[in-house]
């Protein structure tokens, strides 16, 4: 139980809002509590059980209010849905940790709305754009089933506008709006019919992929990425060479000189949690890039027009870089990552002996610790006649040094 000198503070899940989707665990600590301090639209619904009431949902408006207040021992905290699903509730049981602190579960929008459909949500992607950014392109391109939590106008124009730029037309949206109210509606609209209205304001939706893609690795033929007249890294390197990268699910990656995208889109196609910087500073090979990622629906790849290492000042550090092409400027490129981060996990493909020239120069600088080098001479099959030969490759030198993430 709690230690009498300390004052109780329930952080509470209130469910969507109407009182009739309150747990009687809830509903109890709503009855025995001295105040509820909660965002208004939370207060507003609890007014029945006439407490005193405080607007706030910033913790450190709602510590002060709790400081505020020393005459009350015990405290309820309301909070939308679940105080274990995207809630501030863990942020906030650590700001509160001089208190004795308990969290009270409520029903999620996600489990009233799974309900109302008839389906179940433990095989489902669980994503948020409500006051936060998280890939949810990536979630509704590999999932039969997507649940979304929506809100405000901006994130409501973004979505739809990303459906249709990614090609997910085909997609099918059930919008759930002021669930348990007595004016709950559910919307159904395939992606190409969905409009900002229609999941604009605090809802949720189930997004369902009649076809996701269910590939488990992300080996891409050389012949479907558009590829002009740039230069672009070959399949049977790409493959070694993200070996080498060792990337994590949240990795950070610089992909230098990236050319058409092919080893930014097979990366970013691994993780929906990665974050891919294309930093290429030719404008036809911009243009194939933002084409590549539209086709493969890479919306974790940000597109950077500019030379390394000027164009990734403004970047966040690394956790990996790739080079694919460093315009003659290897020593540069290699002191500003090991500025943002010394540990950085680096690959570098070199088709020359020039560039492997700065390699060991820069290992004898100290920029590079213990460069591996690995040489990949591949050679693939063609029919000629009733024959099949071989054709060989441009031989590439693959260079790897850094400790990289565990």
């Amino acid at each position: 139980m709690y230690e009498e000198k300390r004052r109780r503070i329930s952080l509470t899940g209130i469910g969507m809002g109407a009182g009739t989707s309150l747990t009687e665990e809830a509903r109890g600590v709503l009855e025995s509590c001295d105040c509820i301090i909660g965002a208004a639209r939370m207060t507003e619904s609890l007014s029945r059980f006439g407490k005193p009431m405080y607007d706030a949902y910033k913790a450190e408006e709602i510590k002060a209010i709790i400081r505020g207040h020393e005459g009350f021992s015990h405290i309820v905290v309301a909070l939308s849905g679940d105080c274990g699903f995207y809630s501030g509730a863990k942020a906030l049981a650590g700001e509160l940790r001089e208190y004795a602190v308990e969290l009270i579960p409520g029903i999620s929008s996600v489990a009233f709305l799974a309900s109302r459909l008839h389906v179940s949500w433990e095989d489902a992607a669980l994503k948020s754009i409500h006051g936060r950014r998280q890939n949810y392109i990536y979630a509704i391109a590999h999932n039969e089933k997507t649940f979304l939590l929506l809100g405000g106008e901006a994130c409501a124009r973004e979505l739809c506008e990303k459906i249709r730029y990614f090609g997910l037309a085909d997609v099918e949206f059930h919008i759930g709006r002021r669930l348990s109210y007595e004016d709950e509606t559910i919307l159904y609209r395939r992606g190409s019919e969905l409009m900002p209205e229609d999941c604009a304001g605090l809802a949720v939706a189930l997004v369902r992929n009649p076809a996701p893609d269910r590939r488990v690795a992300a080996y891409i033929d050389d012949e479907a990425f558009i590829r002009g007249g740039v230069p672009m890294t070959k399949a049977e390197i790409r493959a070694v060479s993200l070996a080498k990268l060792g990337l994590t699910r949240d990795a950070v990656l610089y992909d230098i000189g990236a050319g058409t995208g092919s080893v930014s889109v097979e990366a970013a196609l691994r993780s929906g949690e990665m974050k891919v910087y294309a930093v290429e500073k030719n404008p036809e090979a911009i243009r194939l890039l933002e084409e590549n990622r539209r086709q493969f629906g890479c919306d974790n790849i940000e597109v950077v027009e500019g030379t390394a290492p000027g164009g990734l000042q403004a970047l966040e550090p690394p956790t990996h870089v790739f080079v694919g092409g460093s315009a003659g400027n290897l020593p540069e490129i290699l002191k500003a990552v090991k500025e943002k981060n010394p540990d950085v996990r680096i690959v570098i493909n070199a088709a020359s002996l020039e560039t492997i020239g700065e390699v060991m120069e820069a290992e004898r600088s100290g920029l590079l610790s213990s460069p591996e080098v690995v040489q990949i001479a591949a050679s693939r099959s063609r029919r000629l006649g009733a024959y099949h030969m071989m054709t060989a490759l441009n031989p590439v030198y693959i260079v790897s040094d850094g400790k990289g993430q565990k």
